[in-house]
Formats: structure tokens, C-alpha cells, sequence
């Protein structure tokens, strides 16, 4: 390797070990001094009768993970390696998400002035897409590939918010997420995304510290709904990159609950927009589970996930010499796979039933 080349390899690797320890120490240190604040100013998450936590508890710690996450991103677009400026519409579109989520924390808002907020930032961020290649590679006509994933971008950061019910699990689904995203741009080559998971996955982990079970602080609207936009982004980022069936895989566990969820209400003709306990982890919980036994399964799966969508790349080392190029670059084998191991944890997690039912 070319001088320059090694100078230049070291200088990405400082870049992403200076973010990422960065990352990690203000959302750490930020959370506790937002846990001060939020609790002088009585903020709090009252139990109630969809609630999973028995005593008040503050919420709003997502404030601590943005002020990490957001600058950091910032100056990696601005000054990282291979810097292209997409992720700076998203970044902002972000911005207002947590601004917006913040007074719905506080005093709350609307679901149709939440929709409309959340929708708006949808399009903004599709800006970033203008010059990229086509997200289902080029199966849709490309307004219909922008349409089609601007509607998944919008379920999944909704979807990311519904699923911030218990102790730990959204902190623990970012941190699995991002670095989930972090190999998989490695091996697609996008240096740039695998910092970005990697800042993110860093600042989820300080902020577990506080959440981890018992929770002394929860994220609140202003950390899930921003956090979900943001890894929405990610995760269409590597799609457009040729690696779809990763971007499927690596969520595959939040977006099998959520839907799966959401249809059974729909189904009852239940207002989906409403707090409920009816998510398969939370039943887990109802059935004697433990938050930390139930993120744990969760994060389990997850790290079957990670391997699974980094087996579906065509860029993985093919194990078998016989098997053919073209017959990897469809994962059904990776999917199927994935699908099965979310199915599995879905049973194990749903299958509970509540103590009072026992």
C-alpha cells in the first residue's frame, strides 16, 4: 500500500474511533445532567394502565442522545471521509422532529399535527435520494421507487416510536442497528454510513447506561422519533447501495412486531394511534418476563440479524466454490432464515400469558 494510502487509511480509522468515543461520552454524561433537569422540573412518565414501568419516572432523555448524535453526523458529512453533503437533509429534517417531539413530550399534540410533521420530514430527507441510484434497484419506475420508500421511511420512524415501551429496548435496538449498518456499509464500501452507525450505535450505549433496567430515565418522543427517522435513512442509504436484503434483514425483528401488532388492532377496529400493551414484547412482560430477559432475547435475535444481512451481501465470501455468483445475489436462503429466527422469538415473546390470566 502506497504511503498516502496507509496515512490516509489511518486518518478514516481516527476519525471513526474520535466520533464514536465522543459520541458515547456525551449522550452518557448529557443523560445525567438531562435526568437532573427533567426531574427539578417534574417531567415526568406516570403509570397508567398501558404503562409497563410502576413508578414515575423522567422522560426526555433522547435530548442527551441527539446532542450527541446530531453534531456528530454534522461534522462527519461536513469534514469525514467521502463526504457527499446527502446526510445534511435528514440531519435537519431531524432537528425539527426532536423540536416537534419535544412539545408532544411536554404538553402534548395532535396525531394529525404529529403525521403532518412527520410526513413533511419524510419528503425533506427524500432530497438526499435525488442523485442516488434507484432503492429497489431499479424494479419501480423511479417515482414510484421515491414514493414507495418514503412510505416505508414513514411507517418505520412511527413504527420505531410505537416500540419504545419497556426498559432499554429502543436504546438496545439503536445500538444493534448502527452497528449492524457500520459493517455492512464496510463491506459495501460507504465509509461514511458506517460512521454515521456507528456514532449513533455509540450514543444509544451511554444512554443505556441510565435505561438499562431499572430504567432511571426514559427516551421519550423526542429521542425515539428523531432516532427512528435517522436509521430509516441509514438503512434506504444501503439499500440504494445494492444492499437491500441487509436494510431488510437488520430491522426485521421491530418491523415484524410493530406490523404484525398493528394489523391485529386494525383487525379489532381499534384506534392504532392510541398507547397499548399489546406488542409482543410487552406481553412477554405481562407474562412474568423481566425487561432485561425480554431486551436480551431481542438483542439476541439481533445479533443473528447482523450476521444474516452480512451473509446476504454479494460481497460475502461464498462458502461453497460449486455455488455460483449469480445464485447469491438473491438472498432468499439469508431471508428465510431471518423470517424464521424473528418468528421463533415472536412465539417465545407472545406466547406468555399475563400472571393474572395464570
Amino acid at each position: 500500500m502506497p504511503p498516502h494510502d496507509v496515512i490516509k487509511h489511518a486518518m478514516n480509522w481516527g476519525w471513526a474511533v474520535a466520533a464514536t468515543l465522543a459520541s458515547f461520552a456525551i449522550s452518557a454524561v448529557g443523560t445525567r445532567v438531562v435526568l437532573a433537569h427533567l426531574c427539578a422540573r417534574a417531567i415526568l412518565d406516570h403509570p397508567n394502565e398501558r404503562s409497563s414501568h410502576a413508578t414515575p419516572t423522567p422522560r426526555g432523555g433522547g435530548i442527551a442522545v441527539l446532542a450527541a448524535v446530531l453534531p456528530i453526523w454534522l461534522l462527519i458529512e461536513i469534514f469525514g471521509p467521502n463526504s457527499s453533503r446527502n446526510a445534511l437533509w435528514p440531519i435537519g429534517a431531524a432537528l425539527v422532529l426532536a423540536l416537534v417531539s419535544w412539545r408532544d413530550d411536554v404538553r402534548g399534540l395532535s396525531a394529525r399535527m404529529r403525521f403532518a410533521v412527520h410526513i413533511g420530514a419524510v419528503a425533506i430527507g427524500l432530497v438526499a435520494f435525488v442523485l442516488r441510484e434507484p432503492i429497489f434497484q431499479g424494479v419501480l419506475p423511479l417515482w414510484l421507487d421515491r414514493l414507495v420508500a418514503g412510505f416505508i421511511w414513514l411507517w418505520f420512524l412511527n413504527l420505531f416510536n410505537f416500540m419504545d415501551g419497556i426498559d432499554g429496548i429502543t436504546g438496545g435496538e439503536t445500538a444493534a442497528l448502527g452497528i449492524g449498518a457500520a459493517l455492512v456499509s464496510l463491506a459495501v464500501a460507504a465509509e461514511g454510513d458506517a460512521l454515521y452507525g456507528l456514532t449513533i450505535a455509540a450514543a444509544a450505549l451511554g444512554f443505556l447506561w441510565w435505561n438499562w433496567h431499572p430504567a432511571k430515565i426514559f427516551m421519550g418522543d423526542v429521542g425515539s422519533v428523531p432516532l427512528g427517522y435517522l436509521l430509516g435513512w441509514l438503512l434506504l442509504d444501503l439499500a440504494s447501495r445494492g444492499a437491500w436484503a441487509a436494510a431488510l434483514i437488520l430491522p426485521l425483528y421491530y418491523l415484524a412486531d410493530a406490523s404484525l401488532t398493528l394489523m391485529r388492532r386494525l383487525v379489532r377496529r381499534e384506534r392504532i394511534w392510541q398507547a397499548h400493551r399489546e406488542h409482543f414484547y410487552q406481553r412477554a412482560v405481562q407474562g412474568g418476563l423481566s425487561h432485561s430477559a425480554v431486551v436480551g432475547a431481542i438483542l439476541l435475535v439481533n445479533v443473528a440479524l447482523i450476521g444474516l444481512a452480512f451473509w446476504s451481501l454479494p460481497t460475502f465470501p461464498y462458502p461453497f466454490a460449486a455455488v455460483s455468483h449469480e445464485t447469491w445475489d438473491f438472498p432468499w436462503l439469508q431471508l428465510a432464515l431471518a423470517v424464521f429466527v424473528v418468528l421463533l422469538l415472536l412465539g417465545f415473546l407472545g406466547t406468555r400469558r399475563p400472571k393474572a390470566m395464570r
